[in-house]
């Protein structure tokens, strides 16, 4: 569905919600506690050297708080904020401290943390420039913005793996880039997840427009957990997965 549709919907902030709300012990067990290779290998290596050295961070959407406890054994005072409610019960459980909020509305005071760490959230809300406004909001003057997201150049609607028989050949077709769409994809049996597709730089430019600027990028190989997965992985490896951009707050 066309992005602009979906948010004509009366009901669309219900329908995010509570796709996540429903798949939270899904993405707990496989996701965490040394689940995916991606995030042992390569996410939680990336947060830990991007956000090294702050103190005061806001990991937004941050779920069950696997990234937040990562920075919290590095010195860091960490605050997660999410959406569903079985998120934070087990971020609690498992020693995190959580807040119920949405990225849209902060429930912090202007200026209060020196670093935000958004990681393969922005790619599933629809309100991008009330979450870019609110970061820049609640981030000190020099604070930085870490944001990791699924790369959009393979995220786009349609694309896929193709098997070409007559060629003998497998690749990786890229649907429309330039379009903005949101689809609800099927990611595991019965388990659906909205997913927002933008091109690279509705997220530079409107980050910029808050104050928030680009000072490095980051679009490194899957990691050889990832590879290992599928024999067909093996054809995507100079495929960029993860897309890594690095803000600061300079007004």
């Amino acid at each position: 569905m066309d992005l602009e549709e979906f948010r004509a919907l009366p009901e669309w902030p219900l329908i995010l919600r509570d796709s996540w709300e429903t798949n939270a012990r899904w993405w707990q067990a496989g996701f965490t506690e040394g689940g995916d290779a991606e995030y042992e290998e390569q996410i939680k290596p990336i947060v830990r050297e991007g956000l090294c050295g702050a103190r005061r961070v806001l990991d937004l959407g941050g779920g069950e708080g696997q990234l937040a406890r990562v920075l919290a054994r590095d010195g860091a005072d960490v605050v997660v904020l999410d959406s569903s409610h079985a998120q934070l019960v087990m971020a609690h459980e498992r020693g995190s401290t959580g807040v119920l909020g949405t990225g849209g509305s902060l429930p912090f005071v202007t200026g209060c943390f020196d670093a935000v760490l958004i990681c393969l959230v922005l790619e599933h809300v629809v309100e991008l420039d009330e979450v870019f406004a609110e970061v820049a909001r609640v981030l000190a003057k020099g604070g930085r913005f870490l944001l990791l997201l699924n790369h959009p150049i393979l995220q786009t609607p349609g694309s896929g793996f193709i098997d070409d028989v007559e060629l003998g050949e497998q690749y990786w077709r890229l649907g429309p880039y330039l379009h903005q769409d949101i689809q609800m994809e099927e990611v595991d049996a019965s388990v659906f997840v909205p997913f927002v597709h933008r091109p690279l730089s509705e997220y530079v430019n409107r980050a910029s427009a808050q104050g928030l600027a680009l000072v490095h990028m980051q679009e490194p190989a899957p990691p050889p957990g990832f590879l290992a997965r599928a024999v067909e992985y093996q054809e995507v490896q100079a495929y960029p997965r993860l897309l890594v951009l690095h803000f600061e707050r300079r007004s």
